[in-house]
């Protein structure tokens, strides 16, 4: 009996050093989907249903007029769902050209540490829109296929610490429809984002898309936007300012056209609100 409890206690130590090196999970990189208007690598949990709600105003430089902007506003409203854990698929409807949207949504790889180190979490999303806003001439009629546009990111992101996450995205979009013929069908952007958690309830973030050269034309510029997330428990409440209208990636990727420095500034919002619709009875 003596034999046994000191094996007991020779090899208690071992098991606890074992259940330490146990594989921990980057899980709260950006804790949300979203890093202000575009996606981060984050996926919903199996069976979660979050509900967005995306608002902008118009821009600040219209002047009092205009209510510095508050006189407008253009939102989207979405629903994301979690297949599994690394699968999601969302869809949305935007304001903005009246268009229709929707997504599929892979995590590749997670960052991890203990048995297997994974340095970073590798997420990829391809979208597809749909512009639904009437013909007005019809003498040049608009074919559907033309009303579509789609975008393919790979988002690679790191969790440093507690309080910074940062993410890389190279993307491609392509538009059916551009405004002349020497614009390319394709446009390839790289955006740069980042978190710092402030506090427990809230952080800073950011994203900057830098779309390549020669690409657009000149009235195009590059969307950068900043956001304060304050996460009340049962939902969580963003803020930001952006010189993008858009609110999703075909839309503020090759599309935005306003400027920080001459006050083409939208004040906008979301609320994200998650719903448990597997593994929970009601």
């Amino acid at each position: 009996m003596r034999l046994v409890m000191y094996i007991f206690c020779v090899f208690l130590p071992l098991s606890n050093v074992a259940q330490d090196t146990q594989t921990i999970f980057a899980d709260n990189t950006f804790e949300n989907t979203r890093v202000v208007v575009g996606h981060s690598v984050e996926t919903m949990k199996e069976g979660d249903l979050d509900f967005l709600i995306s608002h902008k105003f118009g821009r600040i430089s219209q002047g009092a007029y205009e209510f510095f902007g508050l006189d407008q506003a253009i939102i989207r409203l979405g629903f994301d769902y979690g297949i599994k854990n690394w699968i999601n698929v969302g869809v949305g409807r935007s304001s903005l050209d009246k268009m229709f949207d929707g997504f599929v949504k892979i995590r590749f790889l997670q960052q991890q540490k203990g048995d297997k180190n994974i340095p970073v979490t590798i997420t990829g999303i391809s979208t597809m829109a749909y512009n639904s806003l009437k013909n007005f001439n019809e003498l040049e009629p608009l074919v559907w296929q033309n009303r579509l546009s789609y975008c393919h990111q790979i988002m690679i992101a790191r969790q440093f610490n507690q309080r910074l996450s940062l993410q890389i995205a190279p993307s491609l979009c392509h538009y059916n429809l551009v405004d002349t013929r020497d614009l390319a069908n394709d446009v390839f952007s790289i955006g740069i984002a980042g978190k710092y958690q402030i506090f427990k309830a809230m952080a800073f973030k950011f994203e900057y898309i830098y779309t390549l050269n020669n690409q657009l034309d000149e009235t195009k510029t590059n969307s950068l936007a900043l956001g304060f997330d304050f996460d009340t428990g049962s939902h969580v409440f963003q803020t930001h300012l952006s010189n993008s209208g858009g609110l999703i990636e075909s839309a503020f990727i090759g599309n935005t056209t306003g400027s920080w420095i001459e006050g083409d500034i939208h004040l906008g919002f979301t609320i994200s609100r998650v719903f448990r619709i597997k593994g929970r009875r009601y």
